[in-house]
């Protein structure tokens, strides 16, 4: 299964909708959620289980990770679990992820049925679904809730619903949200998601994932098919990018070779962080060209 890092876009779908599955198989993201919660109405929920081992069957067939969005516990998410367990997807998400408690009792029952099932244990993966002011806050105790948890997502409209927020293309209103669950997340060591960007534009979808990718974010949620390769180019270093981290690696390297301790490479003075950043942009795009 991918790394965290190399999975540079999450694309939500309905759950009971098989036109819409294709479309998002086609699509090119890198991981994909199958939505049992806001995406597909309860008296639809049935209908949608029923799809679920076909969904993860074409996602592995076409090489990209299978996610399946519960509802929470004590409402259908037992139900849809025990489907989505049979169909052995890569992850289960978890939506309004906002309390400790809740991994708990998820790890709980993907342990219950990963041995009912004959699955290697720990094997499959939870995803918290942060979309609320008290989950952006507590995404430490969420992430050391379970081994389990590698990643996790920032919701957009809920979050923006709780925080009473005005939506807007420039997302003003999540901006210190974003901010502070990157800072969470990687203070616990798991990978964060950004937020989809719910307008239809492609234009708008890439202006907000090149400041995400600014802010240090590697990956992004979307929910329009369309979006998916426009993103992946975002979350891809580029040639330029990659000549530069290149000139700086040698350029250090060269300067420690002489005893110095920091290289002056086309102006900009090269320190250990600087050429550590370099590395990991270099190693990571090494990564994902081996992949494609």
């Amino acid at each position: 299964m991918l790394d965290p890092d190399l999975r540079r876009t999450w694309l939500f779908g309905p759950g009971a909708d098989r036109a819409a599955h294709e479309s998002m198989l086609n699509a090119g993201a890198d991981a994909l959620i199958v939505d049992l919660e806001d995406f597909t109405p309860p008296e639809r929920r049935s209908d949608a289980r029923d799809l679920l081992a076909r969904f993860v069957g074409d996602c592995r067939n076409r090489g990209c990770i299978a996610a399946i969005r519960i509802n929470a516990l004590e409402t259908d998410g037992t139900i849809d679990l025990a489907a989505a367990m049979k169909a052995q997807p890569d992850v289960i998400a978890y939506p309004m992820s906002d309390r400790a408690a809740q991994m708990h009792a998820l790890d709980a029952a993907i342990t219950h049925w990963e041995r009912e099932l004959s699955m290697t244990a720990g094997s499959t993966e939870i995803l918290p679904v942060c979309e609320t002011a008290l989950g952006v806050v507590e995404v430490r105790a969420i992430a050391a809730a379970s081994p389990r948890i590698r990643c996790a997502l920032l919701g957009a409209e809920d979050l923006a619903n709780d925080l009473c927020a005005e939506r807007s293309t420039d997302a003003v209103e999540l901006d210190y949200a974003r901010r502070r669950f990157i800072l969470e997340a990687r203070a616990a060591g798991i990978e964060p998601i950004d937020a989809p960007y719910t307008f239809s534009d492609v234009e708008g979808a890439v202006r907000e994932a090149a400041l995400s990718r600014r802010l240090g974010y590697r990956s992004k949620s979307l929910v329009r098919p369309a979006h998916a390769m426009a993103l992946n180019g975002v979350f891809t270093p580029r040639a330029e990018e990659l000549a530069r981290a290149r000139a700086i690696v040698a350029g250090f390297d060269a300067a420690r070779k002489r005893g110095e301790d920091r290289a002056l490479v086309d102006g900009l003075w090269v320190e250990v962080p600087t050429y550590r950043n370099a590395r990991r942009l270099i190693e990571r795009a090494q990564r994902l060209g081996s992949r494609e």
